[in-house]
């Protein structure tokens, strides 16, 4: 399977479904006189620009090694996650500013518009195909280990939500008559709510990754346990661990017999370095210094 490529179709399928439901949403939120709907299409907007970000740097990150770049261009990958992130936090700013404006004039006595049925149909649509353009994504990027693409996934999973949210303001500005369409804005600022949340969640993880964080502690002593299967290994020690884009980088120091051959410790730290790639991708970078046990 071809990594890059698949992510590529992915994020293309997500692609096309942003196109679609953007010019829907405009649509519906200016002829249905719908504030949270207009937001709504802003969000999605902002889908095709994550889904832009993903494919330039998802392409960066798949290139090899080279002399500038001793580890790779995995880094390019969380650089993606992170511009994401921002982006999502960028948006929920700005629905939640719109939202409020339009609460703070209708308590001073505006009378909000009421929006019309086809904003209402555009959010019923936009609910059911981002959930399972979502669905899709997110597996998709759980089994290519890919950061940039299950972020995006997220980003569809919040442009759901953020529709949910609408219908729910617009049906009941809809149903329960010209009081209640504060309802449409009300929804809007409660979604933005949930997406800066996401963006929350997004950015950290970009962030932890740039700023070399180390890895999960329930992977750390997968590391060790694998590591000390080995009878000849004794005291693994200054484990340090990291994220580089979709593969890990593990630096580890050891202790064999002292008495054993150059050879055959040699050949056990192969071993090692085999069984770790076996459970975290061919990929992974391995660092074995094996020192002489004191003992």
């Amino acid at each position: 399977m071809n990594r890059e490529r698949e992510i590529y179709k992915v994020t293309l399928v997500g692609s096309a479904a942003n196109v679609l439901l953007t010019v829907f949403k405009f649509v519906a939120g200016i002829v249905g006189h719908s504030a949270a709907m207009t937001a709504d299409a802003v969000h999605s907007l902002s889908d095709l620009l994550t889904d832009a970000v993903v494919l330039m740097f998802v392409h960066i990150s798949g290139k090899p090694e080279d002399c500038g770049h001793d580890y790779g261009h995995g880094k390019y990958e969380t650089l993606a996650t992170t511009i994401i992130g921002m982006a999502l936090a960028v948006v929920a700013v700005g629905i939640g500013w719109k939202s409020g404006v339009s609460l703070w004039e209708w308590k001073n006595g505006t009378t909000l518009p009421e929006p019309g049925m086809l904003a209402l149909w555009a959010a019923i649509v936009s609910v059911v195909l981002k959930e399972l353009v979502y669905q899709y994504t997110v597996r998709r990027g759980r089994i290519l280990n890919s950061p940039a693409v299950e972020a995006n996934a997220w980003h569809h999973r919040s442009d759901a939500l953020s529709s949910l949210g609408t219908l729910a303001g617009i049906g009941g500005a809809i149903l329960l008559g010209d009081r209640w369409t504060v309802l449409d804005p009300l929804a809007g600022l409660i979604v933005s709510i949930f997406i800066l949340r996401i963006a929350w969640k997004l950015l950290k993880q970009g962030i932890d990754e740039l700023l070399e964080a180390s890895l999960p502690d329930e992977v750390e002593k997968e590391i060790l346990d694998i590591v000390t299967s080995y009878p000849d290994v004794r005291d693994p020690h200054h484990l340090r661990t990291r994220r580089i884009g979709s593969r890990y980088a593990i630096e580890l120091h050891i202790r064999m017999d002292g008495n054993l051959s150059l050879a055959t410790a040699h050949v056990r730290t192969c071993e090692i370095e085999q069984a770790l790639k076996e459970k975290f991708g061919e990929r992974t970078h391995i660092t074995l210094h094996v020192e002489p046990d004191k003992n």
